[in-house]
Formats: structure tokens, C-alpha cells, sequence
């Protein structure tokens, strides 16, 4: 069974452009809701305005039993990346972006964690004739280049998503950030493939991980659902279940063995019981796909006869065998 994980930003106060949710915790709280949550083993910490200090970060972690599924890098809140940090013209806001993986990932050394996930959000446009695209990937190329570099072989994992805060990302599907860690040539650079981006950025879940899985570059995962109109963070399967169905079962294939991180964000229902669904949900699917055979769904697959292939995921994927006797 796959090892979960969570954000732990959503475990505290959240708000939207109208509401806020929950209140606010401290990190120790945090940390003790996760350890109460059945299925959950680990945290993803975001750095530096989660945490701050290794020592007590650690500290925290050891008394509560959990492990550390990555540190996120937040590069968007300083009023300096509000207009970009990592594709800024300016060298020196560029220079601090980079620090600010480079700090990340001296701190994901000192607690024992052994990844750092960044999601460029405020690199972007919203305009024609804004930006000069040219410039803007010979910067990402500069910046992530040398944010990889540092700190040796210490893999840094790149979160692409179609829009937020910027109306369009530079980085916005799986195509495009595998190009730029193709261009860039260092092996510790990896992609976050998080569901609900891939969704409604128009993909499949499933197709962006197998070309993630065959381009050979490492890869982490974050777990939610949405309508395919905007990054909701809903629960798994809410919306999109038969895909990501097809997106567990091809981890499965591929043999994906670190965290699945949910990055769900409860708002209006409980906090405990939004995350517990999404290893309860994940857990039974990968029981059901076990059980139905993994092997013989691949066998219909390649058959190319897709009223056998959907015969059987009535049956043995949705349950509806023997409904009609």
C-alpha cells in the first residue's frame, strides 16, 4: 500500500477571497492532528513560513512519530516575487528566489528530509506582449539550474500549474517542465505531478505520469480532485474517480514507492475526516485493482476493444457486477 502523507498548511486556518475556515494552529498542533489521522505517516512542511527552525522541527516530528515526505519552498509572499521571483529581469530578486530553494534545502539536510518541492506560482503573465517568453526560459533555465547545482546530488522537485497566482504560469503542465529539466541536464531535478493541476490544466493524470515515468527524470506525487475548472483541492474521487483509478493503477505499474501527499483543503467540512477519506478511498482502490488483476486489465488494454475493457471496469472496478441478476 502506497505511504501517505499532508500538507500541513491545511490542517490550520485557510481562507479564500471571501471566507476563512478553521482556526488557526501552531505547528505542534498540526503535527499532533496529523499523528491522530488514520493513514497518515508524514508530513510536507512549507518553509520558511511554516517553519523555521531544524531543531525544533525535528524535535516536533520525533514526538509525534511522523517522517518527512518533503519540504515546500514557498517563493510568491515577499513583495518582491509579486511580479515573479524566479523569472524576474531583475538578477538580484532572481538571486533571492534562488536562496530561498538553496536555504530550503539546508533545511530539509538538518530534520532528515530527503526532498524539496517548488511551485513556481507567481512566475507567469496574464497578457499578450507582456513578457518576453525567450528571456523568460533562458531565466528558468538560470535559476533552477543553479538552485539544482547546490547542495550536490539533493533532489529538487518542480510543481508545475496552469495559472495562480499568475493568469498563466510559465511552468504549466508536465510537457513543459520536462523540457526545461531536459534543457537544464541535471539528474536531481525532478517533477511534482499534483492531480487536481493536471486535471484542470485539461490533462490526464494518468498520461502526464507515464510520460513523467518514461522520460526517467524522478517524480512525487500530491492527491486531491476537482471539477476540471479550477484547482478546488476536493477530496479523491469526488469528481474525476475512474481517472484516478487509471492514475493509481499506473503508480501501481510503474512501481512508485514514495509518498502520496494530499494536498486537499478541507474548508467547510472536517479537517480529520477530509484527509482519512482520501487514504480510506485510495486504499480501497488499490484493493479493488489487486483484486481484479492488474494484469488482465492490461491485457484488455492492449486488446483495443474498449466495450470488453469498460465490461470489466463495471464489474470489477465499479462494482456493478451482478447488478442485474
Amino acid at each position: 500500500m502506497y505511504k501517505h502523507s499532508v500538507i500541513t498548511g491545511f490542517l490550520g486556518q485557510t481562507k479564500d477571497r471571501f471566507h476563512t475556515y478553521n482556526e488557526p494552529k501552531t505547528v505542534d498542533e498540526k503535527f499532533a492532528a496529523v499523528a491522530a489521522i488514520p493513514g497518515l505517516e508524514a508530513v510536507e512542511i512549507v518553509y520558511p513560513y511554516e517553519v523555521k527552525d531544524p531543531a525544533e522541527t525535528r524535535a516536533l516530528l520525533d514526538k509525534y512519530g511522523l517522517a518527512v515526505s518533503a519540504v515546500n519552498v514557498n517563493i510568491k509572499a515577499e513583495p518582491e516575487f509579486r511580479s515573479g521571483g524566479i523569472t524576474s529581469p531583475n538578477p538580484e530578486i532572481r538571486s533571492r528566489a534562488v536562496q530561498f530553494i538553496k536555504d530550503a534545502k539546508d533545511f530539509a539536510v538538518a530534520i532528515g528530509a530527503d526532498k524539496v518541492t517548488c511551485c513556481p506560482l507567481g512566475d507567469g503573465y496574464e497578457f499578450n506582449f507582456q513578457a518576453d517568453y525567450i528571456a523568460v526560459w533562458d531565466r528558468l533555465k538560470e535559476t533552477f539550474g543553479a538552485a539544482a547545482e547546490y547542495c550536490g546530488d539533493f533532489p529538487l522537485m518542480i510543481e508545475y500549474k496552469p495559472s495562480e497566482t499568475r493568469g498563466r504560469c510559465y511552468l504549466d503542465d508536465a510537457a513543459k517542465t520536462l523540457a526545461l529539466i531536459n534543457a537544464i541536464g541535471r539528474s536531481n531535478l525532478g517533477v511534482t505531478l499534483d492531480y487536481g493541476h493536471s486535471t484542470y490544466g485539461g490533462n490526464n493524470p494518468a498520461e502526464e505520469l507515464a510520460l513523467i515515468h518514461a522520460s526517467g527524470v524522478p517524480y512525487y506525487i500530491h492527491i486531491n480532485d476537482n471539477n476540471g475548472k479550477w484547482d478546488w483541492d476536493f477530496f479523491c474521487g469526488s469528481h474525476t474517480f475512474l481517472a484516478y483509478a487509471e492514475f493509481l493503477y499506473y503508480l501501481r505499474k510503474f512501481g512508485y514507492d514514495d509518498y502520496l501527499t494530499s494536498d486537499t483543503s478541507p474548508t467547510r467540512w472536517s479537517i480529520a475526516d477530509t484527509f482519512e477519506v482520501n487514504t480510506r478511498l485510495t486504499r480501497r482502490v488499490e484493493a479493488l485493482l489487486e483484486k481484479a488483476g492488474e494484469k488482465t486489465l492490461s491485457d484488455l488494454v492492449a486488446e483495443e476493444d474498449y466495450l470488453k475493457t469498460w465490461k470489466f471496469i463495471e464489474d470489477e472496478i465499479l462494482g456493478l457486477g451482478g447488478m442485474d441478476r
